[in-house]
């Protein structure tokens, strides 16, 4: 007599492609015992090569092409999927996703989760009422709400309505055996052609639009190269990602002529490699949740500048592995880039401060273990 199958849980995203929401994902997928769950993917626009880092050779990842937009064809089609393959769980993810737990509801799939992994970009501080209302409606169907911060968590409960008893916190956990520190000399990434010797790297990593803010960065790197000749002689900056915002960034440093000291590769599937020839990771963006990429750059043994933002200062203790700044301050970000740069011991104190914090509090473990609490309630 066979074994019945282990139950079923439907994640359903924007994309899988490059990002913390969809590392999270897989992290999961591939962390989760095989024989306790099986896993599909609804992409509602498209999968990418990111995919490929699911290990599982049983999972479904279903594209659906969705047009910009209400697409309510978009909708029959998830309801279909769902009555066909009949799960256990539908786990959707941030604003994009959450209507489709109309499609859990109506094809009858008995526990609906929801993931809140950060602001959308219409929407960065969480402050368009409409939405507000759209989780509080939909909340009424949703079993379980995942906040991944606290600032995420305290938006659910006060600013949405959410009952208490309906959410879980579960902090993204990293993966210590891909991200490490460096051990030796730098090696320079696949593609690099700017001369690092005896060079510091200041860098960053994610995708280059709005909410993002790169161009904050860029501003302020330019910024303490005009006021410290010596940061500008003995620094150069990496820009890992792409998006509209990559040839404007260029554009400001070539008028600077800064654009021998910047490598701006566009998006790299060697993120791991690529901090490891960091010297301080800066992630400057508008708004964040719990970001994926300064849990790496702490497991990589880097001193990070973020800004006040989200959940950025559950992760970034200011003064003890890294300094917060104010977000769109490019004067506070210059200022701050300077410091780290010109004083060697204090990198090199906030960089292993980092990654102290990330082997005490965010393995990758625990995460996968709250994620597997929450499922087993179904």
């Amino acid at each position: 007599m066979s074994k019945p199958l282990p139950p079923l849980i439907v994640h359903i995203i924007y994309r899988l492609g490059i990002g913390g929401l969809e590392n999270g994902l897989v992290n999961i997928i591939n962390n989760l015992p095989e024989d306790s769950y099986r896993h599909a993917i609804i992409c509602l626009a498209d999968s990418t090569e990111f995919s490929q880092r699911i290990k599982r050779q049983d999972v479904v990842v279903h594209q659906l092409h969705k047009r910009p937009g209400q697409d309510w064809a978009s909708f029959y089609t998830v309801y279909r999927l769902l009555k066909q393959w009949r799960p256990a769980i539908v786990h959707t993810r941030n604003l994009a996703a959450i209507e489709y737990q109309i499609c859990a509801l109506l094809s009858g799939v008995p526990y609906r989760v929801h993931g809140e992994h950060g602001w959308d970009v219409f929407d960065p501080d969480g402050s368009n009422v409409k939405y507000q209302w759209l989780r509080r409606g939909l909340g009424s169907i949703i079993h379980r709400f995942i906040p991944l911060s606290q600032h995420l968590q305290d938006y659910l409960l006060n600013r949405v309505g959410i009952p208490s008893a309906k959410i879980t916190r579960i902090c993204n956990g990293v993966d210590t055996k891909t991200f490490y520190p460096r051990a030796g000399i730098r090696q320079i990434p696949d593609g690099c052609l700017l001369s690092l010797d005896e060079k510091l790297v200041i860098g960053t990593v994610g995708r280059m639009h709005g909410v993002k803010d790169q161009l904050t960065l860029v501003r302020a790197f330019i910024d303490a190269c005009q006021k410290s000749p010596e940061f500008a002689q003995i620094t150069r900056l990496f820009l890992i990602g792409d998006g509209p915002l990559r040839a404007e960034a260029f554009d400001l440093l070539s008028v600077a002529g800064l654009a021998d000291k910047v490598w701006l590769p566009g998006e790299r599937n060697d993120i791991a490699k690529i901090l490891r020839s960091l010297d301080i990771f800066v992630l400057p963006s508008k708004a964040e949740g719990i970001s994926n990429t300064i849990l790496e750059a702490m497991a990589s043994g880097l001193p990070v500048i973020a800004t006040r933002v989200g959940g950025n200062p559950e992760l970034v203790l200011d003064g003890k592995t890294g300094c917060l700044v104010e977000k769109e301050d490019v004067a506070g970000l210059s200022f701050a880039m300077r410091d780290l740069a010109l004083d060697d011991s204090k990198r090199q104190q906030l960089g292993a401060a980092s990654l102290r914090r990330i082997q005490a509090e965010f393995s990758i473990d625990s995460m996968v273990d709250r994620y597997r609490q929450v499922y087993d309630k179904q």
